[in-house]
């Protein structure tokens, strides 16, 4: 379930609060985060989900180098673990779906699995996309949102970013331009941070909530400015599948790393029961 749309004095609160107004009441403050946040029933849960975390699916490049290496799935390889994922009888889930359940209890399917995508490189288009719906699958694809401004063809467009969140892709905010958010001001981190929420939105015609760090690296300051923000939950890059109610801003991932086969990926979800 998508987050609802912030009405224009919701925001108004929001902008004060980023922009440090010292007028601004600690009860505004608090206010403004329960906006931001989903706080459910009050009720503390732990639920183990694996979140797997892809990025590129493409054939290996003859010059790749080790970080291109370990960060690419070739696309038959993807294809069967898709396969195993549905002859195993695991269904996809959304971010939002965990969220709920974590919040209010909302039943998940037996074996639920997220399955997450990093940067928007174009392949999530032409290869990944018509894979997930062959299986009747979704997808959560974290977009760096500068790419598709400039039209760079190595990245999704907004065409295709807004024809994949027509057919069910959860299209989220992975900052406008994919740096390093810590020690940085304040500035700095609404335009990365809220900036790219605000593009989504204007191109796919709802307000999203998730969330994924830059190469996972955040600091107090970038989730100070986080929890201002309709964030539901944040993605990192650390190995788990545990996740809590309160831990919203640092949801655990199950990193798949290129060379991972089938029975890699089997290892990988035992591991994370």
């Amino acid at each position: 379930m998508k987050r609802k749309r912030l009405s224009p004095k919701d925001w108004a609160t929001v902008t004060i609060f980023l922009l440090g107004i010292l007028i601004v009441p600690t009860s505004a403050q608090d206010e403004t985060k329960k906006l931001a946040h989903n706080y459910g029933d009050g009720t503390l849960r732990r639920i183990r989900v694996p979140i797997l975390m892809y990025h590129y699916i493409s054939p290996i490049p003859s010059d790749a180098d080790d970080l291109r290496l370990g960060l690419t799935i070739e696309p038959d390889v993807f294809q069967a673990h898709m396969q195993y994922l549905s002859e195993e009888g695991y269904q996809t889930i959304t971010l939002y779906q965990l969220d709920e359940a974590l919040a209010r209890g909302t039943p998940l399917p037996a074996k639920p699995v997220v399955l997450t995508f990093d940067d928007g490189y174009v392949e999530h288009y032409t290869r990944v996309f018509p894979t997930l719906l062959k299986y009747g699958f979704t997808g959560t694809f974290f977009v760096i949102t500068g790419r598709a401004d400039t039209n760079d063809r190595a990245y999704l467009n907004w065409e295709q970013i807004q024809e994949m969140a027509e057919n069910g892709m959860s299209m989220e905010p992975h900052t406008k331009t994919h740096v390093d958010l810590r020690q940085r001001d304040q500035d700095f981190l609404v335009y990365e941070i809220l900036g790219s929420i605000e593009s989504l939105e204007t191109h796919i015609g709802q307000l999203p909530g998730m969330f994924a760090y830059p190469s996972g690296r955040y600091d107090e300051k970038t989730l100070a400015v986080i929890q201002t923000l309709p964030i539901q939950r944040a993605v990192t890059t650390e190995f788990g599948a545990s996740h809590t109610t309160d831990n919203s801003l640092a949801l655990q991932r199950v990193r798949v790393s290129g060379g991972t086969g089938v029975p890699g990926l089997a290892h990988l979800l035992d591991r994370s029961q």
